[in-house]
């Protein structure tokens, strides 16, 4: 089988995309602050800021294939910790766009709809960014970096994901369910809208962009909603008539970071080429049908 590097394997994407491609592909997945175990994948640690070490990587793998998938996720954090994070969010995959246009290895590197600033959606790939946080602007700069390093690249735009996280990251869906199962209070905004995206369809469009995109692509649910809809409808899915949602803007919770008010993606590019998310009920009801609550 053909050698698949994958950066970020303990994260949540990163995990999703080894876990479903371990049959296909030989798998070589990197971890740094979260150590974990898959079965079927070769676990290797390594810190991607640090030049040295992602240049081992590539020289002891010698992948054939790589997707690019670890970050600073958290705008949070990012907006507190901009020098740090700079590192590991622009310079590692400017560095890994570098090492794959030298061997002309196929690229995606995964970015986010929070490039955007939210006043014009829904967003295509033609749409110009305008960040509002740290986290947003530092993938903002990766993207055009990536490309002007090697073109044939393909960058895709993630919106907000949910679905089994793996062992060791942590998801909005992840948190949903425990205040649920717990009857805790959970405020879910009602004036923040994305278009949620499952792991499962995440995973089949990354595999689409690495086959057949150079450039941008936008990668979203079928639907538009506020994360307080989604809280709804999960409840639905899950048949459960009480819980402790509370409805809040987000001007109620003090945070370092901006936020949105909508960034939801166009993925009408995506559609295209074979991209098929299913509707919002679908993908979460697939998701309980396996088991994962």
């Amino acid at each position: 089988m053909k050698k698949l590097l994958v950066t970020g394997a303990s994260g949540f994407l990163g995990w999703n995309i080894c876990t479903a491609a371990r049959n296909e592909w030989s798998i070589f997945g990197t971890v740094f602050s979260r150590p974990i175990r898959v079965d079927g994948i070769n676990i290797l640690g390594a810190d991607l800021a640090r030049f040295r070490e992602l240049k081992r990587v590539f020289q002891e793998v010698k992948p054939e294939a790589v997707i690019h998938t670890a970050a600073a996720a958290s705008p949070d954090y990012c907006q507190m910790h901009k020098t740090e994070t700079h590192k590991i969010n622009v310079d590692a995959p400017v560095n890994i766009a570098d090492l794959c246009a030298d061997s002309r290895i196929p690229l995606v590197f995964t970015s986010t709809d929070l490039v955007f600033d939210g006043l014009n959606p829904p967003y295509t790939e033609e749409a110009p960014v305008n960040p509002v946080n740290a986290y947003g602007e530092q993938k903002a700069l990766a993207e055009e970096k990536v490309l002007a390093a090697y073109p044939d690249a393909a960058v895709c735009r993630m919106s907000l994901m949910f679905g089994d996280p793996g062992p060791a990251a942590l998801s909005f869906f992840k948190t949903m369910l425990t205040a649920f199962k717990e009857d805790r209070e959970i405020k879910l905004f009602t004036d923040e809208f994305r278009t949620p995206l499952s792991s499962a369809s995440a995973v089949q469009g990354i595999f689409l962009a690495l086959e057949k995109v150079h450039g941008l692509l936008h990668l979203g649910g079928a639907e538009r909603l506020s994360r307080y809809d989604f809280g709804r409808l999960l409840l639905d899915v899950l048949g459960i008539t009480k819980a402790n949602i509370v409805p809040c803007l987000q001007q109620d919770v003090a945070m370092p970071a901006p936020r949105v008010p909508d960034v939801s993606l166009d993925s009408s590019k995506a559609a295209a080429l074979g991209f098929r998310p299913l509707s919002l009920r679908e993908e979460v009801e697939r998701i309980i049908k396996q088991g994962y609550l």
